[in-house]
């Protein structure tokens, strides 16, 4: 079976396939769609979300998912790093996001890395992932634009990430 059939939206691409999703953010302005989005990912067996959107800066899924967690008697993890739409953390909060990812990837925990539309500041993140894990950063961008071409998304936004600020960050990523 191919990974991308257990994938809960098709705005998402596997990182780590079958561990590590990553992609647009999981929440509709409508709560049923919300609901079913939520259930959907239950139903996939995730059970961590990392949320790079900035407080208020999209209708909250937090009470949703938990809802839906208690509802399938399932324990569930939601963790916000902000991150400003089209732009850049830093040095110190990326290293963050990415022991948290490995944090939770270690401790066997099926991992969902959003922002708004999963391209700009999610495509960093999972740059930075790759390098920290031994891609050269011209390397992580092959690797991700290879990943992230299975997204739906992708047909109308080709590239991520989005900036050429966030290219460079990826392109320069190291952590000592």
């Amino acid at each position: 079976m191919d990974s991308s059939d257990n994938r809960p939206i098709p705005n998402s691409y596997w990182v780590i396939p079958g561990r590590f999703l990553a992609g647009a953010y999981p929440a509709e302005y409508d709560r049923s769609l919300t609901r079913s989005k939520m259930t959907a990912f239950l139903n996939a067996g995730f059970d961590t979300f990392f949320n790079l959107t900035g407080e208020n800066e999209l209708p909250a899924y937090q009470p949703t998912l938990m809802d839906e967690a208690v509802f399938y008697d399932r324990q569930v993890f939601h963790e916000r790093f902000s991150i400003t739409d089209k732009g850049l953390p830093s040095r110190t909060s990326m290293i963050t996001i990415l022991d948290a990812i490995d944090q939770s990837l270690a401790s066997g925990h099926k991992l969902y890395l959003h922002c708004w539309g999963g391209i700009g500041r999610t495509g960093t993140t999972v740059g930075c992932f790759l390098v920290r894990h031994g891609l050269s950063g011209q390397a992580a961008l092959h690797k991700l634009a290879s990943l992230y071409r299975t997204a739906a998304q992708s047909k109308l936004y080709p590239n991520s990430p989005e900036t050429r600020e966030q290219i460079d960050f990826i392109l320069n990523w190291h952590e000592s």
